[in-house]
């Protein structure tokens, strides 16, 4: 289960693409993630997937 604190998520997400995943369609995937609930969540918390350095900013 994915954390629900938009702070821990984000946590939660960039050390995956870090440390096990390529990139966040892969994360998504293989995690059974909805991607666009996904980045919305985080969107609104005010970070956006920057695809170039593989993380949430």
């Amino acid at each position: 289960m994915i954390p629900k604190d938009p702070m821990i998520l984000l946590s939660w997400v960039n050390t995956r693409l870090r440390d096990q995943y390529p990139d966040l369609e892969t994360l998504c995937e293989e995690e059974d993630l909805d991607r666009a609930a996904l980045e919305a969540t985080l969107t609104a918390a005010g970070f956006a997937y920057d695809p170039a350095q593989k993380r949430f900013r």
